[in-house]
């Protein structure tokens, strides 16, 4: 015997119940991402490409040497451009502009903040982020959407429950939203020099690392429940 499938609408022997789930958390930043920018600049071009490969060399090696901290590195675009003389005829060349741009995802926030610093102490090396997240597969993702799930089943038996009735199949289930990360206050965190302990650092010295306060990200799911309802005496 086949059972017929519920109008969209349901039927007065089997109603339909649309209820909403929606949770939240805050979690710790699993993974901080930061994107570096080399340049080099010259009158010539061979000696401004070489300068360009000797200044990406060293911040790689610098990234690299955090083995253990750094889960991914890549290269991303190389531009190497001709400055054409605002003055004068022809294709006059007055300089050469370079930049590489790399990125980095780590996962030691200590690391971090010295990496960061020791990069931005480089010569002509720019130093953007950290952008803080979790990790693809982070079990707080889980956690928001079962969450989610019981926020509208416990809603659905509500409803039932002010109608003298109860809850009888689950229709459907849709997830309706679901952010992966961001962070739960409007600043991304604080960056700031920690305090030398024996007073400043010596001119010409290594800097300070930079400490780096990790923000709480919020995670949130949404989803929508059909259920159908046992017959309610109205």
């Amino acid at each position: 015997m086949t059972t017929a499938p519920t109008p969209a609408h349901g039927t007065p022997d089997a109603p339909l119940l649309t209820t909403r789930g929606h949770a939240e958390l805050d979690a710790e930043p699993e993974l901080a991402r930061i994107s570096v920018t080399v340049t080099a600049r010259g009158r010539d071009r061979r000696t401004t490409l070489d300068d360009l490969t000797r200044r990406n060399t060293t911040a790689l090696d610098l990234i690299k040497s955090y083995d253990q901290a750094v889960t991914h590195v890549s290269t991303g675009t190389l531009t190497l451009t001709p400055e054409l003389s605002e003055h004068g005829r022809g294709e006059r060349v007055r300089a050469y502009l370079g930049h590489v741009h790399l990125s980095a995802e780590l996962t030691d926030f200590t690391a971090l903040g010295e990496l960061t610093t020791r990069l931005a102490d480089q010569e002509l090396t720019r130093v953007d982020g950290p952008w803080w997240s979790l990790r693809p597969g982070s079990p707080i993702h889980t956690q928001a959407r079962q969450r989610a799930v019981a926020d509208a089943l416990q809603r659905a038996r509500e409803y039932a429950e002010s109608l003298g009735t109860t809850i009888a199949a689950l229709i459907e289930l849709t997830d309706t939203g679901t952010e992966p990360g961001r962070p739960a206050h409007a600043a991304y965190g604080r960056a700031a020099r920690r305090a030398p302990l024996n007073g400043p650092a010596e001119p010409g010295g290594p800097a300070e690392p930079l400490d780096l306060e990790p923000p709480r990200l919020r995670v949130s799911a949404q989803v929508s429940a059909r259920f159908t309802m046992r017959p309610p005496n109205l």
